[in-house]
């Protein structure tokens, strides 16, 4: 399933765990995503949440391979199974963490930045890649990246997809606080329990209030996203920029 969910006492903690790609998310993971999630909604004893991913990344971004075999069809399921997952995260009544380091690449930042706050080791390092392969932004990372940064910051980070360390996301307020990488998983635990053991109820609507302040909503904008991305899945640029990553080299894109 390369999910996984564990409890320890009332905090429940996520882990994209495909360590070998560097926990980049295949069809499938978004499937155990969003049941994991529905199983945390349904249980009680769960005040909090943390995500997270093994090994040496949080997230590498969406699984390239799998990119050049879907159509518009197919692209347009494949981005349903990925909204309600996001959504799910996103719209759960409970506080959530993101505990990162390492590559947060691609819809990795928007699996980031659905949760609540985010918990950086000083090794992550961000970057909105699709550009590179011929999409568009796709997780609601555009909602994302605007709510928190504004339209010119979100846009210079999407337009040049260039890499962002931990400290300068501080900086721009991308993430929440930055600890030592080998402090990570304590610090957000620690972090996760003093939530769970406050007003969950409060928190939950307060949530929904923040929610609220958001022009448009995310599933506007995600409706929006899988017709364009839908689109851009036939263009020569996507095909080309998948071949590139494939054969490691530069990407000679043709702008059609």
């Amino acid at each position: 399933m390369n999910v996984t969910l564990e409890k320890e006492g009332p905090i429940a903690v996520l882990t994209l765990d495909r360590p070998d790609k560097l926990n980049a998310m295949a069809d499938p993971m978004w499937d155990a995503l969003y049941a994991h999630l529905g199983t945390i909604v349904q249980d009680d004893s769960v005040r909090a949440v943390i995500l997270t991913g093994a090994g040496r990344a949080f997230c590498s971004g969406g699984d390239v391979g799998g990119m050049a075999r879907s159509d518009i069809v197919s692209g347009r399921a494949r981005s349903q199974r990925r909204h309600r997952a996001i959504s799910a995260l996103y719209q759960l009544e409970k506080p959530v963490i993101a505990a990162v380091r390492g590559a947060v690449y691609g819809i990795g930042n928007a699996l980031a930045l659905a949760c609540d706050l985010v918990i950086a080791s000083d090794t992550a390092r961000f970057s909105m890649v699709f550009k590179k392969v011929g999409l568009v932004p796709d997780g609601g990372a555009i909602f994302f990246l605007t709510r928190q940064l504004g339209i010119a910051r979100a846009k210079e980070l999407v337009y040049t997809a260039r890499p962002v360390s931990a400290a300068e996301a501080l900086e721009i307020g991308l993430v929440t606080r930055i600890v030592r990488d080998e402090a990570l998983e304590t610090d957000a635990r620690a972090a996760a329990l003093e939530l769970a053991q406050s007003a969950t109820y409060a928190l939950a609507l307060a949530k929904k209030m923040f929610h609220a302040m958001a022009v448009p909503t995310l599933e506007t904008l995600l409706e929006m996203e899988t017709l364009a991305s839908g689109l851009t899945r036939l263009t020569h640029d996507h095909k080309e920029g998948v071949a590139a990553f494939k054969e490691k080299r530069p990407p000679r894109f043709l702008g059609r």
